[in-house]
């Protein structure tokens, strides 16, 4: 199955560029194996010609007598070869055939004793000659046509073409079922991409073959587990969402409906307002949490860095929620380095800061008792950089808890009817706005003050890292 995007280059299959490339290699292999008996062919004939003339005048130099006798039979020795011979005697005379192609020089070194092999010309056409010292002075000359070697080398030639051209098939044949076994477990691989992009889930992909096609498959089992997990989460977010906006949806179409209808007393106008204005107030937050979530989610986020002062930013956030405390009957405590006050600088965005500090503060209100404390803490972190803390007195959290805090909807669906909650998406935008500041947030099940503790970690200006 292939499938391709409208207008992206056509490109081709793994499997047919291995049969390119291993005959491309193959024939690069051929040519050169090819040049290397192209020029060793000739060289080949010519030593083989050279050392049958040499073994054949050899013997003839043994003869006890070198005389006319050599002459008979010479075509017989000659053969289809046409060889053909010359006599040297002691005195430096020379007979035969051959005698044209003998010159002074190869004359001088055979009466020295010492063999010949060299080419010359007998009757105009180029010969090998070769000459063997007689046992009893003179020597004994042999000529053969070049003609005879370059006829073997042809033969030579044309006996390495065959096997070359099926040495290259050979191998464009094997890159062929390479290129398909290579390809196989990749092409079943990508169709279950494909099926996992429309949507299907539970598809399993093999485990086998080599290690990195194994690897392949184990990587696509995580990725469909990871997927069914996610939209399974999404799934259960998305009916907590509907729940949630259904609910004050449904009081606000209740009492619309009843006041077109003229249901309600003119004295209980008021307080049906009050209702009306709750319930659009609850819409308004909830709705709002989605678009600082997607807002965290989009690429464009903007941060506007600037050295800043976390003790400033936290005590302003103190100010402010000491008022909601105090209706809460909760105790608001501030923690700073000192006495005496300490700056705690970081490069950071401090509006953002403010607006994590407001969401887990919020987030920690909602579920403290009257009575109990609530901690807002910031101190310099040891490796550089800042901690931030807010700490509770409330229920706090379990290790399950814990390990799901952040998820989207995740601890309001599980204490949506024990517990005071929110939109549940808090933590989400905390945890996302967190990394958009470049630190970590983490959350302990029970701080100090009995309930959850969660603590930001903001890193160092780049140049204090």
């Amino acid at each position: 199955m292939s499938r391709s995007q409208p207008g992206s280059p056509r490109r081709g299959s793994l499997a047919r560029n291995i049969v390119v490339l291993t005959t491309v290699v193959a024939a690069l292999a051929v040519a050169l194996t090819g040049l290397v008996a192209w020029q060793t062919a000739a060289h080949g004939a010519e030593e083989r010609e050279r050392d049958q003339l040499t073994r054949q005048a050899t013997v003839l130099s043994r003869l006890p007598a070198l005389s006319e006798a050599l002459f008979h039979g010479a075509q017989v020795l000659g053969g289809p070869n046409n060889v053909q011979l010359a006599v040297i005697a002691p005195d430096g005379t020379v007979s035969g055939t051959a005698t044209p192609a003998v010159d002074r020089a190869s004359k001088s070194a055979l009466l020295a004793g010492k063999p010949v092999s060299t080419t010359g010309i007998l009757g105009g056409r180029d010969v090998l000659l070769v000459g063997q010292p007689g046992v009893r002075g003179g020597a004994v000359v042999l000529t053969e046509p070049y003609a005879v070697v370059t006829e073997n080398t042809n033969q030579i030639r044309r006996n390495v073409v065959a096997p070359l051209i099926v040495g290259m098939l050979g191998a464009a044949l094997a890159g062929a079922l390479l290129g398909r076994r290579i390809a196989r477990p990749l092409v079943k691989a990508a169709q279950i991409a494909h099926r996992l992009a429309d949507g299907e889930r539970g598809v399993p992909a093999p485990v086998d073959g080599p290690r990195e096609t194994a690897d392949i498959g184990r990587a696509l089992n995580v990725l469909d587990a990871a997927l069914a997990h996610s939209e399974n989460r999404q799934r259960k977010f998305l009916l907590s969402v509907s729940h949630d906006l259904r609910t004050p949806l449904t009081a606000l179409q209740g009492y619309a409906e009843a006041l077109a209808d003229g249901l309600i007393e003119p004295d209980r106008l008021p307080e049906v307002g009050g209702i009306l204005a709750g319930e659009t107030r609850r819409l308004d937050r909830f709705l709002g949490d989605l678009l600082d979530l997607a807002r965290l989610e989009a690429d464009d986020f903007r941060l506007d860095v600037a050295p800043a002062d976390l003790c400033a930013v936290v005590a302003e956030a103190a100010a402010f929620w000491t008022g909601p405390c105090a209706r809460h009957g909760v105790e608001l405590r501030l923690e700073q380095p000192g006495p005496p006050a300490q700056p705690v600088i970081v490069d950071t965005d401090a509006f953002r800061v403010r607006q994590l500090i407001d969401g887990l503060v919020q987030n920690a209100l909602r579920v403290t008792p009257e009575g109990a404390p609530l901690v807002l803490a910031v101190r310099a972190a040891a490796g550089g950089g800042a901690e931030l803390q807010v700490r509770d007195g409330g229920p706090g959290l379990t290790d399950d808890d814990v390990r799901i805090a952040f998820d989207h909807g995740a601890l309001h669906e599980r204490y949506r009817d024990t517990r005071p909650v929110g939109s549940g998406l808090g933590l989400a935008i905390a945890r996302r706005l967190t990394s958009r500041l470049g630190g970590t947030i983490r959350v302990e099940g029970h701080g100090p003050e009995g309930g959850a503790c969660f603590t930001v970690a903001l890193p160092p200006a780049p140049d204090a890292a």
